[in-house]
């Protein structure tokens, strides 16, 4: 099992995805009936890198962008967060950058995601051999860097180099269907991922799915935890999350909020659990800590720029009733 402390450092690398996001505005406008649009840094990756540096922390992505205007709005959005962008590829050709129209509003809300030949899927295992593992503190990934080659023989490449480096590898599940090329290829992928991770985050459809079953993700995180993970955290929404280790298992509540829109929680919640495991913060407080930063960010506009910094996040809880019940 890969010591944890390592994340002391508080300095991360991200493998996976940066692009725009593009939100009607003003909040509860319909995309079809938008005249203005707000636009911001978007991509589960790099929105997690930018929480982990609004908490203090520093972070580097390695990714590819397209070589466009779209791509050098992600590299210059990257830059405003303080991302380091030097494992980020820029590539020609017919690769298209991420591009997502997100809602700020939750009654009918709408999402509608560009993933037609994704620049970040170009990464290559060139890409991720350039990187000096040893002066990092963990490596992290979503999911969506393994839905297609050559980004997945690449994203595995650097596990195996993290792990020799002796990096814990930090997953957030995160099951986009519309980006793989079928449902047994996912599962298949997402089960050779998990077994090598030390700290997996998911939502409970997320675990099911790895399981290949209805009802049966919260056995498979158990299961995680008993082979080889450290900390695996099964969110559940509005029902909290039940965090497993190999020697614990507790369930932890929510911070309720009027919430603006439904996304952007699962990155502002990975990025504040890491920032607090690197702060030194108990486990229990880490998920805590990680389920307030995901309340914040749903009710505020954007996913990157919505990102709590730690004196907002101790405002929110010294201010907040507290979480509710488990």
């Amino acid at each position: 099992m890969t010591d944890l402390s390592r994340i002391s450092r508080n300095d991360f690398v991200i493998i996976g995805r940066a692009g725009m996001d593009l939100y009607p505005d003003p909040p509860g406008t319909k995309t079809e009936e938008a005249a203005l649009f707000f636009a911001c840094l978007g991509g589960s990756s790099a929105n997690i890198g930018a929480a982990i540096t609004r908490h203090g922390g520093k972070a580097a992505l390695v990714t590819s962008v397209s070589d466009d205007a779209i791509g050098r709005f992600s590299l210059n959005e990257l830059a405003k967060y303080g991302i380091d962008t030097t494992h980020v590829k820029s590539v020609g050709g017919e690769a298209r950058n991420s591009l997502a129209l997100v809602e700020s509003r939750v009654e009918d809300h709408q999402s509608v995601i560009y993933r037609n030949g994704a620049a970040d899927f170009q990464m290559t295992t060139e890409d991720v051999e350039a990187v000096d593992y040893d002066s990092y503190g963990a490596l992290i990934t979503t999911g969506t860097v393994l839905a297609a080659e050559p980004s997945r023989s690449a994203a595995f490449h650097a596990f195996g180099l993290a792990k020799a480096a002796g990096l814990p590898l930090i997953f957030d599940v995160d099951y986009r269907p519309y980006s793989w090329p079928s449902p047994q290829v996912a599962a298949e992928t997402y089960s050779q991922a998990g077994a090598m991770c030390d700290v997996i985050v998911g939502n409970d459809v997320e675990f099911d799915f790895m399981a290949d079953g209805a009802g049966l993700g919260l056995e498979k995180a158990r299961e995680l935890a008993r082979s080889g993970a450290s900390i695996v955290v099964y969110k559940m929404g509005e029902n909290g999350a039940i965090t497993l280790t190999p020697d614990e298992e507790f369930q932890t509540g929510i911070y309720p909020v009027n919430a603006l829109k439904p996304t952007g929680a699962g990155d502002s919640f990975m990025g504040g659990l890491v920032a607090s495991l690197a702060a030194g913060h108990d486990l229990r407080d880490c998920v805590l800590r990680g389920s307030a930063c995901a309340a914040i960010v749903v009710s505020r506009v954007g996913c990157a720029p919505a990102m709590p910094t730690t004196a907002e996040l101790e405002d929110f809880l010294a201010s907040h009733p507290g979480p509710t019940e488990p």
